[in-house]
Formats: C-alpha cells, structure tokens, sequence
C-alpha cells in the first residue's frame, strides 16, 4: 500500500541538517541541489509538489537559521547548484539567518564553508586549517569604470598671422541601426539563462 507524505519545508530542513553534515566531514565535499532533493525524497517520502526553485530557498533558510541558533557555521553554504555556485537561495538563507545579505554570495560561501570543514573536523582537512575555495565556474560581473573622452587640443595662433581654416570632417556613412536584443529569461535560483521550455536546466 502506498502511502502520500506531504511535503513540509520544516521536515525538510530537519532532513537536510545530517546531510549536510555528512559532507561537512570531507573536506572540500559539497552538495549539489539535485543531490539534496534526492536525499530528502529518499528520507522522508515525500515528494516537492513544485519545480526545486520554489522551495529550496525556504528550506535552507531554515537550515541556517538552526545553525545560527546553534552557534554553528552555516551547512546551507554546502549546497550548490551545478555550475558550483551557492547562488541567490543561499543569499537568502544568510539574510534570514543574520539579517544581512552578502554582497557576493559566493564568496561568502566559500569562507563559511571553511568553517564546516574546521567545525566538523572534516577528513582530509589540512594541518594548517585549510583555506576558502569558490567554487562558482564564474565571478559576478562588475561594471567598468566609465573613461573620460580625451581632451581636444586646441591649435595655437600667433598675434598677426592669419588662422589657418580648418579641413573639412568627413561625414561617417549612416550604418543602419542594430535591432535590439530580445530579452534573455533568467533562472531565479541559479541565474543562468533559461531555454525556451521555461524550465531550468540545472536546477529543475
């Protein structure tokens, strides 16, 4: 006889902590999303009744915010998507536990999860205590600074002579105007650029 569990965030944090600390006892191990959602099925079976962006931020809000409240290092840093960023659900995660969200949730991440190795006496950790690993395939674009036009010069005319007129510009061919790029539609939770299905390649 089958029988439906409901899916509960809260029971789903719950079942998220011993596996996060599993991989918080391996140095440099993490925990890809679709991995999570496998073991939390696996564990409570249940089953989420929508795609893993809706509800992975608000379990692992929670998560951090048991953490917090233990005095602990954040586990939900462990979680990553599959291009290796911990992305905007652990950003969130952050700012409900701590009340501020980092600016670069990456790199954030990176240094939280040194604290699970070193808290959780992670194998393979080095004698020297290791060091912070970002583990995103990419780094958050930043804008250039703006350049300044270079000055003109400007000729110098000695008293008496006369001015020399200047040669005649040429005009630039008229070049036809680039049609505008379509809008791209982004993944919420890993912000990498949806197909036309609508669904996520990573993380739904």
């Amino acid at each position: 006889m089958h029988v439906t569990v409901d899916f509960s965030p809260a029971t789903w944090a719950e079942a998220a902590r011993p596996v996060l600390i599993e991989a918080a006892g391996r140095y440099r191990a993490l925990v890809k999303y679709k991995q999570l959602e496998a073991a939390l099925q696996e564990s409570t079976g249940a089953t989420a009744p929508q795609p893993l962006h809706r509800w992975l931020a608000d379990v692992l809000a929670r998560v951090a915010q048991d953490c917090e409240s233990r005095g602990e290092p954040l586990l939900s840093s462990l979680c990553v998507n599959i291009q290796g960023s911990a992305g905007q659900a652990y950003a969130d995660a952050v700012a409900a536990a701590r009340g501020a969200r980092p600016d670069d949730p990456d790199e954030h991440a990176a240094v939280e999860r040194l604290e699970c190795y070193r808290h959780w006496q992670a194998a393979g950790l080095p004698s020297d205590g290791g060091t912070p690993l970002r583990t995103a395939h990419f780094t958050p674009a930043r804008k250039a600074p703006a350049r300044k036009a270079p000055a003109r010069a400007s000729a110098t005319r000695v008293p008496g002579t006369a001015r020399t007129p200047a040669a005649p510009r040429k005009r630039a061919a008229a070049t036809p105007a680039a049609p505008e790029p379509k809008p791209v539609a982004m993944c919420p939770t890993c912000f990498t650029a949806v197909p036309a299905s609508g669904i996520c390649d990573y993380c739904d």
